[in-house]
């Protein structure tokens, strides 16, 4: 069982909860699956940040994520071969930015807003 302690405040205990800092930043996926969780799952995302497992989930899934964008991408590059880069510089950039595109669309299926 859990030792809490709790502070008077007047005629209420308020328990003396606190919640470890995290040394390792979460990136981009990770933010948007908390803001995901925070707005659609907010029982989960109570739950996740009282057990203290919010901050590892979100960094879990951060990794998870990049490594599937980095995948994902490859397996696209080879489906749909890319234009020049030296002679269609253009058409390059949109190329890639369309794989991109793809790709995190997928992304935030699997992973963020599930």
């Amino acid at each position: 069982m859990n030792n809490l302690t709790y502070s008077q405040s007047g005629d209420y205990l308020i328990p003396d909860l606190t919640v470890t800092e995290q040394v390792q930043p979460i990136g981009k996926y990770g933010r948007m699956r908390k803001q995901y969780l925070m707005e659609h799952r907010t029982p989960l995302f109570h739950s996740l940040l009282l057990s203290e497992k919010l901050f590892p989930h979100l960094l879990e899934i951060d990794q998870t994520a990049t490594r599937r964008m980095e995948q994902i991408m490859a397996d696209l590059q080879k489906v749909q071969p890319a234009p020049d880069k030296m002679t269609h510089q253009m058409e390059w950039v949109g190329y890639m930015n369309n794989l991109k595109a793809q790709a995190e669309e997928m992304i935030l299926t699997e992973l963020i807003y599930s």
